[in-house]
Parts: C-alpha cells; sequence; structure tokens
C-alpha cells in the first residue's frame, strides 16, 4: 500500500492501536497528525515514526478543539485525505455499579468523539476528492460484553454511524469503514485482572488476543485504494472469537 502524498489524521494515536495505525500510515508515506490527550504518548509516536509527522494535543470530546485542528489542516494542506478514530477507553464493571458520571463518559469519548471528527473533518475529506474514515469500534458492539455494557452500546452507535456517515458520504466520493478489534496487546488490555485476560485468550480459536499492528492492517486496508470500491463495512478482527454477520 503507498500513501505517498496522503494527509492522514489518527485520534488515541499515542499508544495501543492508535499509535500502530499512524506507524503503518506513516511507513507507507503519508503525512501523519498525531493526536491524543496524552501528550508524552503522542509525542512518543511522533519520535518513533519519524518526521513526516506531526503531534496535536486533542481532546475528541472537545468539538471546538475538533473544529479548530480541521480547520487548520485545510488551511495548510487544502484537504484531509484519511481520519481513522482510533480514541477510545473503558472500564470493566458490572452495569449496576456504572454512576451517571462514568455512563457520560463512556458515551462521550466512544461514540460522540468520533461523530464530532467525523463532523469537523468532512470539509477537508470533500477537498480529498477520495476521502476515507476509518472508525474503530469493537466486536463488543456486535455481540455484546459481560461488564462493559455501555461501552458495547456506544461501539454499537459507531457502527450504526458508520453505515449511515457512508451512505450520506458516498455522493462525495468519501469512503466510512469500520473496524471492530477483538482483545488486543494494548495498555488498557495489560491492566485487566489476569484471570480475564486469560479467559479470553482461551476463548479466542486462535488462542491469542491480537497485537495492535494487526488492527492496523485492516485499518490501513480501508485508508487504501484496496478498497476503493468498499464503504460501509464493518470487519471484525478478533481471531475467530465473533463470527457474526
Amino acid at each position: 500500500m503507498n500513501f505517498t502524498d496522503k494527509i492522514a489524521v489518527v485520534t488515541g494515536a499515542g499508544s495501543g492501536i492508535g499509535r500502530a495505525t499512524a506507524a503503518a500510515l506513516a511507513a507507507a508515506g503519508a503525512t501523519v497528525v498525531v493526536t491524543d490527550v496524552n501528550e508524552a504518548g503522542g509525542q512518543e509516536t511522533v519520535d518513533s515514526i519519524g518526521s513526516a509527522s506531526r503531534f496535536v494535543p486533542l481532546d475528541v470530546t472537545d468539538r471546538g478543539a475538533c473544529d479548530a485542528l480541521a480547520a487548520d489542516l485545510h488551511a495548510e494542506f487544502g484537504r484531509v485525505d484519511i481520519v481513522v478514530n482510533a480514541a477510545g477507553w473503558d472500564l470493566i464493571q458490572p452495569f449496576v455499579d456504572n454512576t451517571p458520571e462514568f455512563m457520560d463518559s463512556i458515551v462521550e469519548l466512544n461514540l460522540k468523539g468520533p461523530i464530532n471528527v467525523c463532523k469537523a473533518m468532512i470539509p477537508a475529506l470533500t477537498a480529498s476528492g477520495s476521502g476515507r474514515v476509518v472508525n474503530v469500534a469493537s466486536d463488543a458492539g456486535r455481540v455484546g460484553s459481560t461488564g462493559e455494557t455501555v461501552y458495547a452500546g456506544a461501539k454499537g452507535g459507531v457502527i450504526a454511524f458508520t453505515k449511515s456517515l457512508a451512505r450520506e458520504m458516498a455522493r462525495h466520493q468519501i469512503r466510512v469503514n469500520c473496524v471492530c478489534p477483538g482483545p488486543t496487546d494494548t495498555p488498557l488490555f495489560a491492566v485487566q485482572p489476569e484471570k480475564m485476560r486469560q479467559a479470553l485468550e482461551r476463548a479466542i480459536p486462535m488462542r491469542r488476543v491480537a497485537q495492535p499492528s494487526e488492527i492496523a492492517d485492516a485499518i490501513a486496508f480501508f485508508s487504501s485504494d484496496r478498497s476503493s470500491f468498499v464503504t460501509g463495512q464493518v470487519l471484525s478482527v478478533s481471531g475467530g472469537l465473533t463470527m457474526s454477520d
């Protein structure tokens, strides 16, 4: 895949799947705008992938900040070619223990975050003539997940949002697709109880969790010309854990 001369924005790129995606796009020639609320992590990503990238602090729950970034990039480059919404977070706990504040934070980040970013970036993506959006949801949004009920609801919303936005944006030649990771070896996964991590590994037919680079490969496919006639689609990358239609 060749992303030479492409301008890409990756949210949540300070670690995990976002960092791996930024690295994959940069390695294939893209200029990558690395965004995250974690400034140290974002700068580490930029340092690791080289000079064809920059870090911009971004809280995707802040609509004004999303609008400002989109306007700045549109003014500088005249377009944005690729937007990857990888920012996300969760904490596993029973739904009955969820506080209103916790539920609001999960929805604000995991569902409204991608909505804010997409809304802000549409003019710059339209200017590209072949814009691509890849939203990172979760297989929890396809089949549910014990202890992640609100998160699953938010990610299910991302899937529906992806499909509907793809219908609206097709006339502008903007493709919108969704990648649904299963359990992945990220910092978020690492803080889960060991027994839970082991149980998940046993449940996966391939008997291991994904590496962030394996999710990034799927994101890169949707970002590339190799998927030029694909839009509104959802791809699970989960080692066979969830085999849903």
